[in-house]
């Protein structure tokens, strides 16, 4: 895979790396603007650079959190168009959260199978609730027992 030029990765880390003590002071809106201006320092095709799925995953999970699903959806969609991202149960999990919250419930089932498929129930462990059971509702999530019978002549 290619690399970006190290000038550039080492703009979009400080940048990051500023929004991230944003993030953590709660102060959303300033950190988003900090990542979307990393963002924009990706060369284009933007959907070719590793950097622009972990980018564009945080800006949804922070969508998330502001509860912008709208937004979320859009931008952990856009992720999922850069390498690395199909199979990442963290970003199924938020497209899944964020579908479910704008009412796409066939999307948001599909997008919850994946991340369970790939981490099980402990994905869910620090999540409300209401995304485990909803998908418990659409797909049986029970572990099945097996039933034996005695074969007789």
């Amino acid at each position: 895979m290619k690399e970006l030029e190290d000038h550039i990765y080492m703009q979009i880390l400080q940048l990051s790396k500023a929004a991230d003590l944003l993030v953590e002071k709660e102060e959303y809106t300033t950190a988003l603007k900090k990542y979307w201006s990393a963002y924009d320092l990706i060369p284009e095709p933007k959907t070719k650079w590793e950097t622009s799925t972990w980018l564009l995953a945080t800006i949804g999970d922070i969508n998330f959190i502001n509860k912008d699903y709208t937004a979320g959806v859009e931008n952990l969609s856009s992720a999922m168009q850069c390498p690395d991202a199909i199979g990442n149960p963290f970003i199924h999990l938020r497209l899944g959260q964020c579908q479910l919250e704008i009412g796409n419930k066939h999307r948001a089932e599909c997008e919850l199978n994946r991340a369970y498929a790939i981490k099980g129930k402990t994905i869910f462990m620090q999540e409300d609730k209401k995304y485990y059971d909803f998908l418990d509702t659409r797909v049986d999530l029970a572990p099945k027992k097996k039933k034996w019978w005695k074969l007789t002549k």
